[in-house]
């Protein structure tokens, strides 16, 4: 039965392409990519022919009943992004979904993947950590987002381009501090692999006179352990959510979020310290 199949490519060094990856380009009807000259670069250094077609953010969509109707005639069909594992913060996945809702199989072929190879040898805790791809470019919901991140306590992984990583580190430590740890890795298995690790306030003064070259990949320290809230915490907060007219059940969700303790604690002092001021 026929597959969609996706595929890891190298990242930059040719040795990491593996067998299974060979084989399955080699016995492809069809090969989606980003970029059909690049692609088609890396299969001609593999000695493979195949039938290219561009699938990127733009035409995506527009390329799914292709695909569907190759899979339904019985070729596999590959999908590669330009370097690593496609899908992650590249086109892959309403092609994978429309294959899955059409029935037929989806599998994938691991490889090479930047954010693991930075997360491994960046240095900093790899038992949990998030991956958030590249942050918005501008406005409010990039604030929210790098606020967001900034109380995060798990290791954090995101992408980001040259021209914008400077700016990227300024906001990273304005929202988390000057000593918060942070690895910045570009150019990963290629010649001029680069690892820097440091705090974010050494990494903005490095990067204020070392210009910036290939897409990095960021890898940020999670926010410390805060220490447990208080009683005398648990109190002021709420006296001062219901100075401004919350409800108790109101009140109680704001401090519990903010504390990070059980709402049915929080909720139980709100209605203590309101019965309280009534009397």
């Amino acid at each position: 039965m026929s597959q969609l199949i996706l595929v890891a490519t190298p990242l930059g060094n040719m040795g990491d392409i593996s067998p299974r990856a060979i084989e399955a380009l080699t016995q492809a009807g069809l090969v989606c990519c980003e970029d059909t000259r690049r692609t088609g670069l890396l299969l001609h250094n593999l000695g493979i022919k195949a039938t290219l077609m561009r699938v990127d953010e733009h035409t995506e969509h527009n390329s799914i009943p292709r695909v569907l109707d190759a899979l339904n005639e019985g070729r596999d069909v590959c999908l590669v992004t330009d370097a690593g594992t496609p899908g992650i913060s590249d086109p892959g996945s309403r092609l994978v979904r429309a294959a899955i809702d059409s029935s037929h199989i989806v599998s994938a072929i691991p490889g090479p993947a930047a954010l693991i190879m930075a997360l491994v040898i960046s240095g900093l805790p790899t038992e949990r950590f998030i991956f958030d791809g590249f942050l918005e470019r501008s406005g409010q919901e990039r604030s929210r987002h790098i606020e967001e991140l900034s109380q995060q306590r798990r290791t954090v992984i995101l992408y980001e381009a040259p021209h914008r990583i400077q700016r990227t580190l300024d906001d990273l430590a304005l929202a988390c501090g000057p000593e918060r740890l942070v690895a910045l890795c570009r150019e990963l298995t290629k010649i001029h692999e680069e690892v820097w690790r440091g705090t974010l306030a050494e990494a903005v003064e490095h990067f204020a006179t070392t210009e910036p070259q290939g897409e990095f990949v960021i890898v940020l320290q999670g926010a410390p352990d805060s220490p447990p809230a208080t009683a005398q915490d648990i109190d002021r907060l709420l006296t001062i959510e219901l100075g401004l007219g919350l409800s108790t059940k109101d009140a109680a969700t704001t401090v519990a979020t903010s504390l990070g303790i059980s709402r049915k604690v929080a909720y139980e002092r709100a209605v203590y310290l309101s019965k309280t001021d009534t009397k």
